[in-house]
């Protein structure tokens, strides 16, 4: 098997002499390739090595953040004042990395002001071009008027 020493140095040895070697340095012999030809063996200190693989481990959970939907709701009639409270809600949660879920919901006699609906959505839409690219275009779904908006990817 080939043993690689702490000092870099490798050789191809047999196992009774790796264990050897390993014994000489006061340290673990840990098999990191075995299907490698021949298999690679490592001195190392185990618990060390574990301690790193769980720290680089846990390291690369938290930086993959889950990105969360979140909502925001309008009406056709929404102020303008009211929108732009909104809009600067979803900015933030667009810098945070989340998704942006906007709806018009339309209630009663409302539903005949799809227009001003859409017309609210594509200024939403614009406002957040900056920062935000349509992950869904506006759509009605039964008595909403759904865009979903995405952070860019940078």
């Amino acid at each position: 098997m080939r043993v690689v020493e702490p000092d870099g140095d490798h050789a191809v040895h047999p196992i009774d002499d790796a264990i050897d070697i390993a014994f000489e340095h006061e340290l673990d012999l840990v098999e990191v390739a075995p299907n490698a030809d021949p298999p690679v063996c490592k001195v190392i200190d185990y618990g060390k090595y574990k301690y790193k693989q769980q720290k680089k481990e846990k390291e690369r959970r938290k930086k993959a953040q889950t990105t969360q939907l979140k909502e925001l709701r309008f009406r056709p009639r929404t102020d303008d004042h009211d929108f732009q409270f909104k809009t600067d809600h979803a900015r933030g949660f667009l810098e945070d990395g989340n998704k942006v879920r906007a709806y018009v919901q339309f209630r009663g006699r409302d539903i005949v002001y799809k227009d001003q609906g859409m017309e609210m959505l594509k200024k939403f839409i614009e406002e957040l071009q900056d920062i935000a690219r349509i992950d869904q275009p506006p759509q009605m779904e039964g008595r909403r008027m759904t865009t979903i908006l995405a952070p860019h990817k940078t």
